[in-house]
């Protein structure tokens, strides 16, 4: 293998993207720098964007301007967004080009306050798809019951998403049947299945944060062998049944009508626990279909240090067995994977109402001035 590491690591399967944007990244030619070392894609959250604007001053001319024009908070955070995800699309659109359409792509989230309602999130993801006007568009939808179902019809109607707040292989089942029935139902109708793109978005490192603490609690030797072990594992389970799915007749089907994987992105790859390595949820899940969402930080770290190598499929068997013995242990992983999911709304939420509060608090500002 040649070339810079990213390029290394989609030579074995898996595209790298960053979980990270901000204006000054556009503005400075730092994202274009990352394209051309291999990254293919952005995710992008409410967190993420609540500290590029409250914590920048990269974003108050186009706020006061948009005060000026009569625009609300909300209005005005969706407009600094769009401009962003727009730019973005268009520095990873060479990517989306020469991938054809596989890789290339900008995430944007739906409004987190919408987590439990389908209607309100179909008619919001269209809304954001169209606005952005770009083919290299993702729009996450969260992984609840009614965003499922929103994902569901969302797909059929040709929109590319990225279901997010995934935490559970239960979870993972239900999302890779929508999309798969998503496209059944359009070959059926005789529509194009082959520019859907879609990938299902699995979290790593808050799971190892969450069950760590309940293994420090349990404090056995057979408790403390497993720290930090269970995100992986559960990640290589997930990815065994996307191998299961996207296999046979079915699958078959649909490939030859063009249909896309649905890949596994692994995201919140970042390593909380400073006793871990910094770039372990990056050197332990690489393999064929897949996509990792890293901050720059962690980018920068594996470019650094860390070793290319298919890893996703490697000691199966150790994986199942730590699965197995945590819950031999009284840990319930499906308890804490529905803990997971309602605190990851929560921690959109939460950045979302303060993102609109600082916009509102900007706005205030510039008019008392």
């Amino acid at each position: 293998m040649t070339g810079p590491k990213l390029d290394k690591t989609a030579e074995l399967g898996q595209s790298i993207w960053m979980d990270h944007i901000q204006r000054s990244m556009i503005n400075s030619g730092e994202l274009e720098r990352y394209v051309k070392n291999g990254l293919r894609g952005i995710t992008s959250n409410p967190s993420i964007f609540e500290k590029a604007i409250a914590e920048t001053n990269e974003y108050d001319d186009q706020i006061q301007k948009l005060s000026l024009e009569g625009k609300n908070a909300g209005e005005i955070y969706e407009a600094l967004v769009i401009e962003d995800v727009r730019r973005a699309a268009d520095v990873l659109r060479p990517v989306f080009d020469k991938s054809r359409g596989e890789d290339g792509y900008i995430s944007l989230e739906v409004n987190p306050h919408l987590a439990h309602d389908r209607q309100g999130t179909i008619n919001e993801v269209k809304h954001l798809f169209t606005a952005v006007g770009r083919p290299n568009v993702m729009i996450k939808v969260p992984a609840t019951a009614e965003g499922i179902l929103a994902f569901q019809e969302l797909i059929g109607d040709g929109v590319n998403i990225n279901v997010t707040l995934m935490f559970s292989t239960t979870q993972y089942d239900v999302v890779a049947e929508a999309y798969l029935v998503a496209l059944q139902e359009r070959a059926g109708k005789v529509l194009a299945v082959n520019r859907i793109a879609s990938v299902a978005s699995l979290f790593i490192s808050r799971i190892d944060v969450k069950v760590d603490k309940m293994l420090d609690e349990l404090g056995s030797p057979e408790a403390r062998a497993l720290r930090g072990r269970i995100g992986i594992a559960n990640a290589k389970m997930a990815y065994q049944r996307f191998k299961k799915f996207f296999s046979g007749r079915r699958w078959e089907y649909l490939s030859e009508k063009g249909a896309r994987f649905q890949r596994v992105l692994f995201g919140s790859t970042s390593t909380k626990n400073p006793e871990y390595s910094d770039v372990m949820y990056v050197d332990n899940l690489i393999g064929p279909h897949t996509v990792n969402t890293i901050p720059p930080k962690t980018i920068d770290a594996f470019m650094d240090h860390g070793t290319v190598a298919s890893t996703l499929e490697k000691d199966l068997d150790e994986a199942r067995g730590q699965l197995d013995q945590l819950a031999k242990l009284g840990i319930d992983l499906d308890d804490v994977t529905r803990q997971l999911l309602d605190e990851g709304i929560e921690k959109f939420v939460k950045p979302y109402d303060k993102l609109i509060e600082t916009i509102t608090e900007k706005m205030t500002d510039y008019i008392i001035a």
